[in-house]
Parts: structure tokens; sequence; C-alpha cells
């Protein structure tokens, strides 16, 4: 009698390459189909209009793009706990960085969210035009990004900013940079902490883009400890670097497991 195992498991790798190019292409229609009107839009719109239009597409673009990979890429994600934030006024929301994934889920949930952005990023052709249009704002310059953070929390923004800056590397956190903490000491306002969940280091800073996931893919995010304004930027940031390490869960994969 033939062992099932032996002949299901070659089905199901195929069906996890199939459902990451399918996934990997549903997220670049979404960026292609918006991409000539934030082109259009950027130029024409005033601020007061184009901004929120251009925050709100790139949540409700994102929320259609994660019920894709539930429907059809065997993805969860239990996101339910962000919506105690969407009404609450303005807000940063500091979260570790397990994957390339992570904006797409917070931003998805709060249409009002402004993320800090790797340069990089910005002048991308696919992401570029609908993040300017949005007004997100660049991290390559510390200085005026701390300008524009504080100007986007004083009109209400829910603020998503990386401490670690890139995705981990050594998890559970990288060392975080005092950015979060001057941003908040500038602006005067509280500091949520999230903390994101994977089941595996899909699209960490390890995992290739073009390398399959190992499916179910479970995501969660929590709303972890608020932080008041920091009087002390260097003592925040060692603060909030540790309390990371001490909340995100140490059965968390390391970057070096491999699909199976």
């Amino acid at each position: 009698m033939t062992d099932r195992g032996s002949w299901r498991r070659p089905l199901w790798i195929a069906y996890e390459t199939v459902a990451m190019l399918a996934g990997l292409g549903a997220l670049a229609a979404i960026c292609l189909a918006w991409l000539p009107f934030a082109l259009l839009f950027h130029p024409l719109l005033p601020r007061r209009l184009g901004q929120p239009l251009g925050r709100r597409f790139i949540s409700a673009g994102f929320r259609v793009y994660l019920r894709f990979l539930e429907l059809f890429c065997a993805c969860r994600f239990d996101l339910g706990q962000l919506d105690r934030l969407r009404d609450g006024g303005p807000l940063i929301l500091a979260a570790n960085h397990p994957s390339l994934l992570d904006a797409v889920m917070i931003v998805s949930r709060l249409p009002n969210a402004v993320c800090v952005m790797k340069a990089s990023l910005m002048d991308n052709l696919l992401f570029g035009a609908a993040a300017r249009l949005a007004r997100y704002i660049r991290n390559d310059q510390p200085l005026q990004m701390i300008l524009e953070a504080r100007e986007a929390l004083q009109q209400g923004a829910h603020l998503v900013i990386f401490p670690e800056g890139t995705r981990t590397a050594n998890f559970p956190v990288d060392p975080c940079s005092p950015s979060v903490g001057f941003v908040a000491s500038r602006s005067k306002v509280a500091v949520q902490t999230l903390l994101i969940d994977f089941s595996t280091p899909y699209l960490g800073k390890a995992w290739p883009l073009f390398r399959r996931p190992a499916l179910p893919l479970h995501c969660r995010i929590r709303l972890g400890k608020v932080f008041p304004v920091p009087a002390n930027v260097p003592a925040f940031t060692a603060e909030l670097e540790s309390y990371f390490r001490s909340e995100i869960s140490p059965n968390f994969p390391s970057t070096a497991a491999t699909a199976a």
C-alpha cells in the first residue's frame, strides 16, 4: 500500500511554490493598478485631499491583498487588536520587524497610518508614487524625518516606525535605534508597542524573496505596552529594546530555519 505522505508531499511543495508566486504577483498587480493614479494625483491634488486619499487607498489595497493571501495562499492573520487603535487619536506605533509583511498588516487596519520608510522604497518605481501621495516619511535625513513625523502626529496620524531600522537579523530583536525616542520626545506623543509573531520567518532578513514559504503561515500582531513620552531618550531606547526581548516569543524560529 502506498504511503499517502509519499505523494501528498510533492503536491504540497508545488502548492507552496504556486502560492508564493500568486502572492507576489497579487501585490505587484495592486501596486501597478494604483501607480498611474498616484502619479497623476500627487501634483494635481492639494495635500489636504491627496494625503488622506493616498493613505486610505493603501490601507484598502493591503486589506484586499491580505484577504487574497487568506483565501488562496493558506495564510492566517490575527490582526483584530489593531482595530482598538483606529479612532484613538495620534500614536507612535513601534513594532518589531520580522518580515516584509509587517507594514502591510499594520496599515491594512489603520487608514490614517503613515510609515517611516527606507529611502530606497520611497524611490522605488512600484511603491514610491503611492508612498509620496500618502506623505509617508523618508528615513535617510534624521532631522527632517523627526520634523515630518511630528507634523503627521499633530494632524492625528498613527506613525508606524520600526526601531530596529530594518528587518530582524538576530531574533528575537536587533538593537534599537533612538529614532522612536527622539520622535516621541519632540512630538510629546506616547509610544504604543506592537508585537509581531510569525509561525516561520517568511520574508525575513535571511529569507530570499523567491524562496517558497512553509505553509500554512500564521501571523499575529499583539498590542504591547504603552510608553509615556520619554524624558531620557537613551534610557527609553534601552528599555524599549529590553521590553521587545522579554515579550516576543522565545520559540520564534531562527532565520536559519529552512522550509520543510
